[in-house]
């Protein structure tokens, strides 16, 4: 019976959507609701890889770190309305307490009034915990940006 207390919070998360912080963390995204991003993450260190400088951020606040350097690259490079659309996962590898998910995404903008597009996808990495699956670590992957259609 201890065994069974002892591994239930692994369970417990393993058995929730592996898609909720995931989808919490681009809908906050989209919404400006950094709150409600911040709380789709894994407590500890995080890892985090995208098209812009610094490329890759690592540790326990880098999903702020990230946030802060993806302002600063908007202000700096004409980026506004931000918003990344996403659909089914492509790919989804589940083994004990940790998950795999790959995930169709388009990142919509306007750089310096223009309406830009980047079809691509993300991959994340999620650790289950008490309270359900949490981001460990994600990666953007797309294409060159291109006037949106």
């Amino acid at each position: 019976m201890l065994v069974g207390v002892l591994l239930a919070p692994s369970g417990m998360g393993a058995a929730q959507d592996v898609t909720v912080p995931i989808h919490q963390f681009i809908d906050g995204f989209n919404k400006g609701d950094t709150k409600s991003a911040y709380a789709a993450y894994a407590a500890g260190d995080i890892a985090i890889v995208d098209e812009f400088a610094p490329h890759r951020w690592v540790g326990p606040h880098a999903p702020q770190e990230w946030a802060a350097d993806y302002d600063k690259h908007a202000q700096a490079t004409g980026v506004s309305d931000g918003i990344v659309k996403y659909g089914a996962p492509t790919r989804t590898e589940i083994e004990g307490d940790a998950a795999y998910v790959i995930v169709p995404t388009t990142y919509l903008y306007k750089e310096r009034g223009q309406p830009t597009a980047e079809e691509g996808q993300m991959t994340f990495v999620l650790h289950a915990e008490a309270g359900g699956w949490k981001i460990r670590n994600w990666t953007w992957s797309g294409v060159k940006p291109h006037p949106a259609k």
